[in-house]
């Protein structure tokens, strides 16, 4: 209930006294009494444990059965505590066994928090289509990215639910983006301190929407650590920059797109009918190979959630694991 605006400018501590757990402080000049607990004055650090950066060989992709984690007892919130926990260190993860009704993926997103709604629905599908305004929408393959960077903020997770997979070709690849970010730190750290500090425009614009951020494609915290990535050459606006910035910025950029492509890099998987793939979109990137149009279907359905709600919800199964 203290409201910091009224602490006066001219406080001091007056009388001092420990008894047993608890420390009694008098305030001057007003003369308050204050009583703090010796484990609130000496708390214990809550931080997230460092992520593990990964590649193709490295790489452990968490994976769960649908039916043994979305169930209400005990073992299945067990169960789900442990795959989300996974996908939270590692990124991403795989789901199998979900069943293949419309809409199931926004059910799968509801087991750890809520779905994100956006200009393409509470959920979405993927399928080729003639004309599309989306790239996905097409039997093209697609580049590493993350979705949506045009927004603010970004949806920080997203999941994708194969409902049909007939089609040949169209397998589905992974990459770690933190991992890029500091390959990229190695290689280069006057280019790595450009792609952070200096930001772009990505744009999406059809019929109903028109969308727009300007953002660093690498995203530091405080100390400098890697949190956050937004690549996606398909909506990424001209830069504009000084000449003698640009070069470098753009030899950079091209830098980060080539270790993308690289094999070594990505995980590698076909999504058959019932499989599930979620990705943290701040941190793990996703693509496809092209797929045969007139071969078979492929027919997928995504949705955004956000990584509070994930967090959130492993911090509270958590919680009912302890004695």
């Amino acid at each position: 209930m203290l409201d910091p605006a009224t602490i006066p400018v001219d406080l001091q501590v007056g009388d001092v006294t420990v008894d047993g757990d608890y420390v009694h402080i008098v305030w001057l000049p007003e003369g308050h009494h204050s009583i703090y607990s010796l484990d609130d004055l000496n708390p214990s650090e809550t931080t997230r444990p460092l992520p593990v950066l990964w590649d193709a060989t490295s790489a452990r992709l968490p994976v769960a059965e649908h039916s043994a984690i979305s169930a209400d007892h005990a073992q299945a919130r067990r169960e789900r505590l442990r795959w989300l926990s996974d996908v939270d260190a590692t990124g991403c993860g795989l789901l199998h066994g979900v069943p293949t009704v419309d809409g199931e993926v926004g059910r799968v997103a509801e087991l750890f928090g809520h779905v994100r709604e956006t200009n393409y629905g509470r959920w979405f599908d993927v399928r080729s289509v003639v004309d599309p305004t989306n790239l996905a929408n097409s039997s093209l393959g697609l580049a590493a990215h993350t979705d949506n960077p045009y927004r603010d903020p970004v949806p920080t997770m997203q999941l994708l639910h194969c409902l049909q997979s007939t089609a040949a070709g169209g397998e589905n690849f992974l990459v770690d983006g933190w991992r890029i970010a500091e390959e990229v730190r190695a290689a280069n750290p006057t280019g790595f301190e450009l792609l952070a500090a200096r930001g772009v425009t990505f744009r999406y614009s059809d019929a109903t929407a028109d969308l727009s951020t300007t953002a660093p494609i690498i995203d530091l915290d405080s100390d400098g650590v890697v949190r956050g990535v937004r690549f996606n050459p398909r909506s990424m606006q001209q830069p504009s920059m000084p000449p003698d910035v640009l070069g470098p910025w753009y030899d950079t950029y091209l830098l980060f797109a080539r270790l993308l492509a690289e094999p070594r890099f990505q995980i590698r998987f076909r999504l058959d009918p019932g499989d599930l793939f979620i990705v943290d979109n701040r941190r793990v990137l996703h693509g496809r190979t092209a797929f045969e149009q007139t071969s078979g279907t492929r027919h997928l359905q995504g949705c955004y959630a956000d990584v509070d709600g994930l967090r959130s919800t492993i911090a509270v199964l958590a919680r009912e694991q302890q004695p």
